[in-house]
């Protein structure tokens, strides 16, 4: 029985509370005078994640430090003077499909989503760079202000390079790829629903630092655990020390309410005991305890052999399928007696299939699919998940035995991570997507579920070498290769057989990462000379299509970048609608908006509506245009660019 508190609520533990779940990693553990443990806030960490500058701090405390750390903070937290760009021709069913496909750089990718997909990202998998010292990673731009960054955030090295090798001779060697992780890891965060999941794939190499970085931006209550992949059937033999046969998947939530889908191979209930487990004695009271075979008296004694033996200490009189008296007995349980009296009192059924007493089962969750909690090994013996070989064999199978792709997960592998999501409805992200596998395995899930999971891949145009066999088939980078595997993928789950109820999207709109559709001036006035007046006038950059501001637009309003898109003439001027009404767009430079035309729009009563500055036929359409749709459709949000 727990004591009363006979105080007042303690406001400054609940309010650092409040600030963990903003900022997990600004809460720390110190020692109180009465000597426990309790959780405060590290002022100088929240001081740097609401300053645009480096801060400072002395103070020791229990957390992970490396070089670089504060700096990458800022740049993680520095605006980008970019947007997404739509590539028609690299796409496939641009007009119907809900997946996209994302060509850039993954840091700027995710800071460009913050607001189009602020928590609402189901599933994230990622597999980065493992830092071997032979892998790549990211020139990421450290700086000393914010400013700074925004100066370069268009640019890249001299080189025109985003990716350097990370060689364990680097003296930076582990803080350079913490700081490249740490940043994305941090953005990724927030994109994530409220009951959202993120997997990352990772070697022993850096396992330990990943689970503390982790740790840091979710918070260390949010792991949920590491999963062991049994990548390999025959582990390397050059090895010096250990053959390793194993990866691992951390696996983290957001909030506490989460809770991932294992295998159905109990179906209705899953056994009580557990022969790992030392023998424990538990006491069931009256009516508790259902028996799945003929009422009666059976009696004390022991049934069962070996490790499997259970102890009836009591003799059972059972009527109408449960136990008339109370009864004590000795096995080796998965539960604690306060773990059975609590489940119990939640209404959970424990049962008996046979008068044997070998095993004892409870009822798995009713309603829906019954399943069981994963097991924290990934093999095909255990759940299906196949190994690095099979990966392998899959992408050379798809590209017509030629090897475009060296090292690839199995589909299997992500397809059951992301199944272990019990949603068919959610977003899957993948921002470091190399080869395409989380798409093949979302489209793979789909076909066989009938489910409308969508996914949103990212990756770097990195050049594919000159010799490799992906170049020798026309394929230059390797995103150029993942969207070619998602096309192939895709072509052959549509002539599988599949699910009645999957709607077979099997397409992506392809976005690139640009600089902004807006003029220099835009964002700098200041840098103008004084024969640039002209810019003032053209705010747009040259060779930008309505449909490159479109994408601008959505991104800056939130918008969902996979809403369909309609193009429609209201008196003969191109107007875009996003979803029905959801934004209304009409960028035509020379078409001299009027009074008539803006009524006609605020007809469709969009939710949202946007001209196009130069668009107005003079100064006082623009001023009337707010006044207008007040007036017809005042629920509607006016903007002009």
């Amino acid at each position: 029985m727990e004591e009363l508190k006979m105080h007042s609520p303690n406001i400054t533990q609940e309010n650092i509370f409040r600030i963990r779940d903003l900022f997990p990693g600004c809460v720390t553990e110190i020692k109180g005078q009465d000597g426990r443990l309790k959780l405060a806030v590290d002022f100088d960490q929240l001081r740097q994640e609401l300053s645009e500058s480096i801060v400072e701090g002395p103070q020791e405390r229990y957390h992970l430090n490396w070089p670089g750390k504060r700096e990458a903070l800022l740049t993680a937290n520095a605006t980008v003077e970019k947007t997404l760009r739509p590539y028609r021709g690299e796409s496939a069913s641009f007009d119907e499909t809900k997946n996209l496909f994302i060509e850039g750089d993954n840091l700027e990718v995710l800071k460009l989503l913050q607001e189009a997909y602020l928590g609402k990202v189901g599933v994230i998998y990622i597999d980065p760079p493992y830092n071997t010292g032979s892998d790549f990673i990211y020139r990421d731009n450290f700086t000393s202000e914010a400013a700074s960054y925004k100066r370069q955030s268009n640019q890249v090295d001299d080189s025109g390079n985003r990716l350097v090798a990370n060689a364990d001779t680097n003296g930076r060697f582990h803080s350079d790829w913490l700081s490249m992780i740490y940043m994305r890891i941090r953005l990724a965060r927030n994109l994530l629903r409220d009951n959202g999941v993120i997997f990352i794939s990772i070697d022993d190499h850096e396992v330990s630092n990943l689970k503390a970085v982790c740790d840091e931006v979710f918070g260390s209550r949010q792991l949920i655990g590491i999963f062991k992949w049994n990548r390999t059937s025959k582990a390397p033999t050059l090895s010096p020390k250990i053959r390793g046969k194993f990866e691992y998947v951390l696996c983290y939530e957001k909030a506490d309410v989460f809770r991932l889908r294992g295998p159905e191979s109990y179906n209705e209930a899953a056994p009580l005991f557990n022969s790992g487990n030392p023998p424990t004695r538990i006491r069931f009271e009256a009516q508790n305890v259902h028996f799945h075979f003929a009422d009666g008296l059976y009696k004390q004694g022991e049934y069962g052999k070996g490790d499997k033996v259970v102890i009836l200490h009591d003799d059972i009189t059972v009527k109408d399928g449960k136990n008339q008296d109370p009864f004590e007995m000795t096995a080796r349980f998965k539960w604690s007696q306060k773990t059975v009296n609590a489940r119990i009192s939640e209404g959970q059924q424990l049962f008996f299939k046979t008068a044997k007493f070998a095993t004892m089962y409870y009822s798995l969750e009713t309603g829906g699919d019954k399943f069981i909690a994963p097991s924290d090994l990934l093999s095909q013996d255990e759940c299906g998940v196949l190994r690095n070989d099979e990966g392998y064999s899959e992408i050379k199978a798809l590209f017509d035995d030629v090897a475009v792709f060296d090292y690839v997960k199995p589909v299997s592998l992500i397809e059951y991570l992301v199944r272990m999501v019990d949603d068919k409805e959610s977003i899957v992200l993948d921002f470091f997507a190399g080869s395409g596998t989380t798409a093949d395995a979302v489209l793979k899930l789909n076909a066989k579920d009938g489910g409308h999971r969508r996914f949103i891949l990212v990756q770097l145009p990195e050049p594919c070498s000159a010799a490799s066999p992906a170049a020798q088939i026309g394929l230059s980078n390797i995103a150029d290769l993942c969207k070619e595997r998602i096309r192939r993928a895709g072509e052959r789950h549509l002539a599988n057989e599949c699910h009645p109820d999957w709607n077979k999207d099997v397409g992506f709109r392809t976005l690139k990462v640009d600089t902004s559709n807006m003029a220099d001036v835009y964002y700098r006035p200041d840098a103008l000379e004084k024969n640039s007046l002209d810019l003032i006038v053209e705010n747009i950059k040259h060779g930008r299509t309505s449909e490159d501001l479109l994408f601008q637009v959505m991104l800056d309003w939130g918008i969902d970048l996979a809403l369909p898109i309609a193009k429609q003439a209201i008196q003969g001027r191109d107007v875009f609608l996003v979803d029905g009404n959801a934004l209304a767009a009409c960028f035509d430079s020379h078409c001299g908006v009027d009074e008539d035309f803006v009524k006609e729009l605020a007809k469709v009563q969009p939710l949202r509506a946007v001209f196009r500055d130069a668009g107005f036929k003079d100064s006082s359409v623009k001023i009337n245009v707010e006044q207008i749709f007040k007036l017809l459709s005042p629920a509607t949000e006016v903007k002009c660019i």
